[in-house]
């Protein structure tokens, strides 16, 4: 079967070296154009590496791009991390359509940051989708499902690099074999239980102190590493990163630096502590966070946000 690998970065270039060492045919690479000044994406050095044939139009909305897919003669492109909006002109080409992989189980988190909410919202439990792209928002019928739990100390970092991205190639090879063989599903989404959110931007990663311990505790890791939780500190933004609920600890109004360990800053909630462990200034880098208290000369009793 004639194969299009369609994504961007690490995740784009795992799916191509996946498939290339198990011997598919892969005859093109489509890949993201980069920025003035970008470096290379990974996808494309892996595809000049193998030799194969690397196309970035800034566009698929144009008949010429269709027309240039179609010469290839593709039986299945496989969409492995795509950002840009590819309408169903260039995603019926293929003999057998398109497949695409999306870090949620659809129809929940359709959108761009599906993996954070999910942990900011404090659910237990997440997934992946293999799914035939249409013209709407990750909204064409499911091809096959995996579903990972939320632990409660995973994070976003950890959810992603260590549950969906391997278990994300291993449900796209499935995904081809499953089209080779002639059986794969093409199962509606149920519309009645649709989410969708937009990215997970910095100005919604405020955090608010006066909100449960709990709530705070997922913002943090839910935001943990991009783009990263925030709190004010002296007029600047001081970022939040790894950090730990501390249930059984009281004492302090909300936002209030309750204690300094070898560990960590003490934060008080209004039901309880959260432990800081590591943060990033406004300028500088990540640093653990008792090396920020002896830099910045942090005191017990400062009130943050």
């Amino acid at each position: 079967m004639r194969l299009v690998v369609h994504g961007q970065q690490a995740f784009g270039k795992s799916v191509l070296e996946a498939l290339l060492d198990r011997g598919e045919e892969i005859i093109a690479v489509y890949v993201a154009l980069e920025k003035e000044g970008q470096r290379t994406d990974p996808l494309k050095e892996a595809a000049l590496e193998h030799d194969l044939p690397v196309f970035q139009p800034d566009s698929y909305k144009d008949p010429a791009v269709w027309e240039q897919f179609s010469e290839l003669r593709p039986d299945l492109c496989v969409m492995a991390f795509v950002t840009l909006f590819v309408p169903e002109e260039f995603l019926d080409i293929p003999t057998h359509g398109t497949i695409q992989y999306h870090p949620s189980l659809l129809p929940l988190h359709r959108g761009p940051s599906s993996i954070n909410w999910p942990i900011i919202g404090g659910a237990k439990k997440t997934g992946l989708s293999i799914f035939w792209p249409d013209n709407g928002l990750d909204t064409g019928p499911i091809l096959l499902q995996k579903e990972i739990e939320i632990g409660d100390d995973d994070t976003l970092g950890s959810i992603y690099f260590d549950k969906l991205f391997p278990l994300g190639v291993e449900a796209v090879l499935e995904g081809v074999d499953l089209v080779k063989a002639g059986s794969a599903p093409r199962t509606l989404q149920d519309e009645s239980r649709a989410t969708y959110e937009s990215w997970c931007s910095a100005e919604q990663v405020e955090i608010d102190w006066n909100k449960p311990a709990g709530e705070t505790y997922n913002l943090i890791r839910g935001a943990d590493p991009q783009p990263g939780a925030w709190t004010m500190l002296n007029g600047e933004r001081l970022q939040v990163f790894a950090a730990r609920r501390l249930a059984d600890k009281q004492g302090g109004s909300p936002g209030e630096v309750a204690e300094l360990t070898e560990e960590g800053i003490v934060i008080a909630a209004p039901d309880g502590q959260i432990l800081v462990t590591r943060v990033r200034p406004a300028s500088g880098k990540k640093v653990a966070a008792p090396e920020f208290v002896a830099a910045s000369g942090l005191s017990v009793g400062t009130q943050l946000g």
